[in-house]
């Protein structure tokens, strides 16, 4: 990486944690910066999904029966994570979607919905 161009820090100023706002905004810097500019919908859809493929991968192999390749050696679960939320960011991005207010939304949807479901459930017991 070039001397000139600035890394988005994973904490604020202040040493607090990134909100999912200033996430947005992070990325969206990046792209302006450094990426030059976002791929469209569909191209990103297409890498999600090729990122949710690499984090199976994973997961497949670390808890399931799969053993690893020699090139999945160097896979990281937590950059697969990363690469699934940054593309997600992108496409949210680009759609004009608040991911806080979203997930807010989604969260009281499911409190609603789920309120005592799982709590009634024996298989989760």
């Amino acid at each position: 990486m070039g001397g000139d161009q600035k890394v988005c820090e994973k904490t604020n100023v202040d040493g607090s944690d990134l909100t999912l706002r200033e996430a947005q905004a992070s990325v969206d810097d990046w792209i302006k910066t450094i990426g030059v500019r976002y791929f469209s919908e569909l191209t990103n859809l297409a890498q999600l999904v090729e990122e949710v493929g690499e984090l199976a991968r994973i997961i497949s192999r670390t808890y399931g029966e799969q053993s690893f390749k020699e090139s999945d050696k160097n896979s990281s679960l937590k950059d697969e994570m990363a690469d699934i939320l940054f593309v997600l960011i992108c496409l949210a991005n680009q759609t004009g979607v608040d991911l806080t207010e979203a997930f807010d939304d989604n969260l009281r949807k499911k409190t609603r919905r789920d309120g005592d479901r799982h709590r009634n459930n024996p298989k989760l017991r």
